[in-house]
């Protein structure tokens, strides 16, 4: 299948490890222009020239505060001016802390809106300019399983993960005229750093060992393992590529069958 990715670009945010550095990845596989960002210079630097190697594709990277509106507008501008316009934006967030309602006041509330809904709302907004003027565009909102079933211990990302949802539902109809697509993507049981925090959180509520844990999780899954972050991407390089030209304002999962809520 012919893909239509290359020359492409794409800016691709949380990118210097985990799910959004594997999106990269296959993007540049593809033979699109790759912005990377991320708040940690040391990091974006090294999977930039990781993917690089990999890939030799067209790859750079601007450092990025997403919960910055300063600093997202600076890396949009970045990315135009490197490639000259955005074709894809790929938002993605690392995690809220974990916890339970009475765990967190305020600041902690406000603290994961703004990284993880506000940062979607405010890299759309910059990027919308550019595809509506070319006419076309990708954007793909990466959440989490709890847009399908709340995750005990996850309230804050419970609450704002599920937001994606209404926010790129809501946009799907209002972006349809201007042919750009937009559609969300949550990971199950992918094997990233986040999941290895929060598999040691349930081990140590649980008095179990971190393997124990696993083996435990993997017995709910139907493919029984966890995925790999190139899975993920390989889901997230369809949405965002010309092949999909009929899918917008649709939530999906990768999760190797865990979640069973329809």
């Amino acid at each position: 299948m012919d893909l239509g990715l290359m020359g492409k670009s794409a800016l691709v945010m949380a990118s210097s490890k985990g799910l959004g550095k594997a999106i990269a990845s296959k993007l540049a596989e593809e033979g699109v222009n790759v912005m990377l960002a991320s708040r940690n210079e040391e990091t974006l630097k090294a999977a930039s020239d990781e993917i690089k190697t990999k890939t030799n594709g067209n790859v750079h990277y601007t450092v990025c505060d997403i919960t910055s509106s300063a600093s997202i507008k600076e890396v949009v501008e970045a990315t135009v001016q490197a490639f000259g316009t955005v074709d894809i934006l790929v938002n993605n967030a690392g995690g809220p802390p974990a916890g339970v309602f009475d765990n967190f006041d305020d600041d902690v509330w406000q603290k994961a809106f703004e990284l993880n809904l506000l940062s979607y709302v405010r890299a759309i907004r910059e990027v919308l300019p550019y595809m509506r003027k070319q006419g076309e565009g990708r954007i793909l909102n990466t959440a989490s399983s709890s847009i399908k079933q709340p995750i005990d211990g996850l309230i804050l990302s419970n609450t704002f993960r599920t937001g994606i949802v209404g926010l790129a539902k809501s946009l799907a109809a209002e972006l349809g005229k201007d042919k750009i697509l937009i559609n969300t993507l949550g990971p199950g049981r992918i094997g990233t750093d986040r999941l290895k925090e929060l598999d040691q959180i349930i081990a140590g509520n649980q008095g179990k060992t971190m393997e124990e844990v696993r083996t435990s999780i993997e017995k709910t899954i139907p493919l029984g393992r966890y995925g790999l972050p190139e899975e993920f991407a390989n889901m997230a390089v369809f949405l965002c590529s010309q092949a999909n030209s009929y899918v917008t304002g649709q939530a999906f999962l990768v999760d190797g069958g865990m979640v069973r809520a329809l």
